[in-house]
């Protein structure tokens, strides 16, 4: 059944829309590693474009149809997430392992969980990356392509692969409630203990399977990009041009239909048509986006963030900022200076 999903690719990659919303061998590696980039660095940021294609191939029937095989068939989390989403990969997922979950919970091991998985991500050069986190539990990513640019992962895993002992029970559950977890010896162990154990073998073999989908995947992207690249009217292309121009600063409708050379009604509906989103809301977007990196710097004050993309006002940005990233401001620096 995965193969016959995979297997219809092309047809299904004539008919998306924008939601509203060559044998190679896995690799392990020790959590004490080295990231393949400059210390210090951080993984290139993902563009706007890039992660409009994303969320189009994660909101296909092609995508939902295999995620609900994969998961029925091993019983694992299957996430498609964008180069620098820094959401945990299978939160609300239903087989998310309910370790993981008592995890994320807490701030600081939130934090913990999100540097493993964009490590396990940055590590994925080429062949799915197997890396192992704090609390013995392994986690995998392979990458999506737009063609040699890297767009998104998939990523499974939250699985042993060998039955844990007492010792490393006790163990994960003394050092997550070190991490400041309010949650009780009794329930940590027992979700601990719950961790689905998978033989390497059989675990390797979903992991091919997953490779076997992201160049289906990587495809169907590609398609995708060279349709809209044909169906974009250029009065948008040029209006989105401005948008991420001019995003630091005051935009109206009226100035970037100027620059569009397009009546304001005009845009409007053409910009909903073409993007599946509104105006202001993806104005809102772009600006959060550049949001996102100006906090990466620990100089930069909240506030001056707000101001230096575009929003008028602090609490208007605070507003947009959780609408659109689903967190505050604060969290999310939190969580991109822990990386």
């Amino acid at each position: 059944m995965i193969m016959e999903i995979a297997g219809t690719a092309t047809k299904r990659a004539e008919s998306i829309k924008l939601s509203p919303l060559a044998s190679t061998s896995t690799r392990d590696v020790s959590m004490r590693f080295e990231s393949p980039a400059r210390p210090g660095a951080h993984p290139p940021a993902a563009s706007h474009a890039d992660k409009e294609l994303l969320r189009k191939l994660a909101a296909s029937t092609l995508f939902r149809d295999y995620q609900e095989a994969f998961t029925t068939a091993t019983g694992l989390p299957l996430s498609l997430r964008a180069v620098d989403d820094w959401q945990l990969a299978h939160a609300n997922d239903r087989q998310q392992n309910p370790f993981c979950q008592l995890v994320a919970k807490n701030n600081h091991s939130c934090a913990a969980c999100l540097q493993m998985q964009q490590q396990v991500c940055n590590t994925a050069n080429g062949v799915p990356a197997t890396l192992k986190c704090s609390f013995g539990l392994s986690e995998s990513a392979i990458k999506v392509k737009l063609g040699d640019r890297t767009i998104g992962h998939l990523q499974t895993g939250q699985v042993f692969f060998k039955a844990t002992t007492a010792n490393q029970t006790t163990t994960a559950v003394s050092r997550l409630q070190k991490l400041g977890a309010k949650v009780t010896t009794k329930e940590a162990s027992a979700a601990y203990q719950s961790t689905r154990v998978i033989p390497r073998q059989q675990y390797d073999s979903a992991l091919r399977l997953l490779e076997f989908f992201a160049k289906q995947l990587s495809l169907m992207a590609n398609q995708i990009a060279l349709q809209e690249q044909a169906a974009e009217p250029p009065q948008v292309a040029r209006a989105r041009q401005f948008i991420h121009e001019h995003s630091g600063e005051e935009i109206s409708l009226g100035d970037v239909a100027r620059f569009a050379a397009i009546s304001p009604f005009y845009l409007c509906k053409k910009f909903k048509e073409t993007t599946g989103l509104h105006f202001t809301d993806y104005v809102s977007r772009v600006r959060v986006e550049k949001a996102k990196e100006l906090l990466r710097n620990p100089n930069h004050r909240i506030s001056e963030v707000a101001y230096q993309t575009g929003f008028q006002s602090l609490s208007h940005f605070n507003r947009c900022f959780k609408r659109i990233a689903g967190e505050s401001p604060t969290t999310c620096r939190e969580k991109l200076q822990s990386i």
